[in-house]
């Protein structure tokens, strides 16, 4: 409060005296008494009087002020009137010592550097309490000591008995909570810093209540289970009621945007779309983890958005530090890595396909046939295709033209034999087709359908046409298999011979 440094002492008059000497030494003594706890009550003591506030506020209602602390803010200078109403009588040791004054004189001179700044809204709030009729108010507030310290005070004040029609006697006291509204004001701080390390990390988090898991885990063990693997295998209903019981008690931001949610309420209610298949084989493995303690975890597995969309994440698992004993605060953190799975799906591709028709490579075909030689299915069949006429589409058209060719070599192979069996390219215009389990009747049947499809893949593309010079042989179990291939690469260039001289012969009887 900006008071006026005035300051009034009680000094006592004849009248009194009399009066204290006719009370006695017992009243004396009580007296002193009084005057003693008031000088080392260990909180800051102030006795004021407001007799002149009173009579103000008296006058302002016959003025038609009705509501005072709208008055007050409507007329600022009224705020100061009223403060330098106010009469300090005294105050205690523990004021000085908590403004650093030496003494009242000191104090009083000073009191508009201990009332200042950003008090007006508090002092217009004490005023309107005893505007309003209370003989007491309390606030709030900031004092500063006469060499600038800020003090954070609560300040409470009431009428004593015996003053209450002309408030000339208030006493006030102030306790210092300069340390706890800053450790409050640091603890809000550091709250605001962990939510906003939750709500806004580019990890998507999420908490979660893990104290039933618990719980049922520990029942299992207490029925004597020590194989808990072979005891989800027995039940495999446990999974599920495990996870049924997980509560999720919070998630950030992240996690909405990357499940595809508007809201966390949304996202909440819908958590069987989010973890489902192969969800429950991880948590199997979860389980198995935690029933050895391991409160610690991380795996990779597959989430799925709300729209269906698949989402790869990197999923780490951890019970807060201060609550191993029940788990019921568990941190999990997902990392978004479908991007990165792509990537190494990609690679993998590359490594087993040619990137230009999407067919095995010639890597791929070498360790399959390995594989076929070794173990079959018996009987085997090879089918030798060879892409007739690449070279001059080339040389005449283009090598644009010649991949057009070999893409639809890719086409008509996989529409032709199907995704099970191993189509490659083993060469720049050669590829290999791999059937276990088809005798030589089954390879015949396939090279007749791969012919119907090139007759088909003719009609719709324009230009260049397909033709293939095709072998194949077959092989028995006990037989080599890289026999077989070698027969029908025979039988391929037999043909391919074949198609060249009645490609010659046709161009001679043209020419005739």
């Amino acid at each position: 409060r900006a008071r006026s440094p005035i300051l009034l002492r009680d000094t006592p008059n004849t009248k009194n005296g009399e009066k204290k000497l006719a009370q006695g030494p017992a009243a004396s003594r009580l007296d002193d008494d009084y005057r003693t706890l008031f000088q080392l009550a260990p909180v800051s003591l102030w006795r004021e009087d407001f007799s002149a506030v009173r009579q103000a506020f008296t006058q302002l209602r016959a003025d038609g002020v009705t509501n005072l602390r709208r008055h007050l803010r409507d007329n600022p200078s009224e705020v100061a009137r009223c403060s330098s109403l106010i009469r300090v009588l005294d105050v205690n040791r523990r004021t000085l010592d908590l403004f650093r004054a030496a003494d009242l004189d000191t104090l009083v001179a000073n009191l508009h550097t201990v009332f200042r700044d950003d008090m007006f809204d508090q002092h217009v709030e004490e005023l309107g309490q005893l505007w309003d009729g209370d003989n007491r108010f309390s606030s709030q507030t900031v004092n500063y000591t006469l060499d600038g310290e800020r003090l954070d005070i609560r300040l409470e004040a009431r009428v004593m008995p015996g003053h209450e029609d002309d408030w000339s006697r208030v006493l006030l006291s102030i306790e210092d909570i300069t340390a706890r509204v800053r450790n409050e004001r640091d603890l809000r701080r550091a709250q605001q810093y962990a939510v906003g390390l939750f709500e806004h990390s580019p990890v998507s988090l999420w908490v979660e209540d893990f104290s039933v898991v618990k719980m049922l885990l520990d029942e299992v063990r207490a029925a004597g289970i020590t194989d808990f693997r072979t005891f989800l295998n027995v039940h495999p209903d446990f999974v599920s009621r495990c996870m049924q019981e997980i509560r999720v008690l919070d998630v950030n931001q992240q996690t909405l945007a990357m499940f595809g949610a508007p809201s966390k309420e949304i996202l909440l209610s819908r958590l069987g779309d989010v973890f489902r298949d192969d969800m429950r084989i991880h948590f199997a493995e979860q389980l198995v983890d935690l029933w050895h303690e391991k409160l610690w975890q991380q795996r990779e597995v597959i989430n799925y958005a709300l729209d269906g969309r698949p989402v790869d994440v990197f999923m780490q698992w951890s019970v807060f530090p201060g609550r191993e004993a029940d788990w019921d605060q568990v941190l999990v953190s997902l990392t978004d890595i479908t991007a990165r799975k792509k990537a190494e799906a990609y690679v993998e591709f590359l490594g087993k396909h040619d990137v230009l028709t999407k067919l095995y490579n010639r890597a791929y075909y070498g360790d399959e046939l390995a594989r076929l030689g070794r173990k079959g299915p018996w009987p085997v069949s090879v089918i030798a295709v060879d892409l007739n006429g690449l070279k001059a589409v080339n040389d005449q058209f283009g090598h644009g033209d010649g991949d057009g060719l070999l893409r639809r070599t890719g086409e008509v192979l996989k529409k032709a034999v199907g995704e099970q069996a191993c189509i490659a390219r083993t060469g720049g215009d050669e590829f290999m087709v791999l059937l276990p389990g088809r005798d030589e009747r089954g390879a015949a049947t396939v090279v007749e359908q791969i012919e119907e499809v090139v007759v088909l893949n003719n009609q719709f593309y324009p230009g260049a046409r397909l033709s293939f010079s095709i072998g194949s042989a077959t092989c028995m179990q006990g037989d080599r298999l890289t026999d077989a291939v070698k027969t029908a690469d025979r039988r391929m260039y037999d043909a391919k011979r074949a198609y060249y001289e009645a490609l010659g012969n046709e161009r001679a009887t043209q020419n005739d």
